[in-house]
């Protein structure tokens, strides 16, 4: 009869370890990792390297100070072309302050998108200055002065219907602007005395589009 107890009592000790390992067991097994879906996935773009970044991340250690000199001037060499081109572009980034702002860029394309009598202006004033020569006939020096008056009068005239559209347009897409209008007016007259292919940044329209 104690030998019946005490092989129940066994039995019960031998049931509640069983009961305890696989408990233990089953608290240690690891977790599954959740699944972490992809930036492709989930849409978010990976931002681009610019050039001078990427040529900066593959570019080897210097072995002196030498090499090291060489790869910083290719480094900037670099940096300064890519800056270069992005200003051309009309890229934020690379613009200088006073070619900034949302403003300045609808002037530009009023500038651009009609042709002005200040690109004919430095061209003439060569024409000018020839023919104004004292050893010319005064016939000459006649149509010269006479050339000079009508482009400083019809640069006059572009000015001021360059000024009154900027004006306009401005006033209607810009509301709540902070520029100076006479800044802008400004602008957009040294804009139109330069030549269409020496503007920087480069026009975004061609001549007779609508702005």
């Amino acid at each position: 009869m104690s030998s019946l107890f005490r092989r129940k009592s066994t039995d019960l000790v031998s049931d509640a370890t069983a009961t305890v390992t696989d408990e233990a067991g089953q608290s240690a097994a690891p977790k599954p990792k959740a699944y972490t879906p992809s930036k492709k996935e989930l849409g978010v773009a990976t931002p681009k390297r610019t050039t001078a970044q990427r040529r900066h991340d593959t570019a080897q250690a210097p072995a002196n100070r030498r090499e090291a000199y060489k790869q910083m001037r290719e480094r900037q060499k670099l940096e300064r072309a890519e800056a270069s081109a992005g200003m051309r572009a009309g890229d934020e980034r690379y613009l200088l302050a006073r070619d900034r702002g949302p403003e300045r860029a609808l002037v530009r394309n009023i500038v651009d998108s009609k042709r002005t009598a200040g690109t004919w202006f430095f061209a003439g004033a060569i024409i000018v200055f020839i023919g104004a020569n004292s050893t010319m006939p005064p016939v000459v020096r006649l149509g010269a002065n006479l050339l000079w008056a009508i482009l400083a009068l019809a640069v006059v005239i572009d000015s001021i219907l360059i000024s009154r559209r900027v004006k306009k347009l401005v006033t209607e897409r810009f509301p709540g602007t902070t520029q100076r209008m006479g800044s802008l007016y400004l602008y957009g007259m040294m804009r139109g005395l330069t030549f269409r292919r020496m503007r920087v940044p480069k026009p975004q329209v061609e001549l007779g589009d609508k702005v």
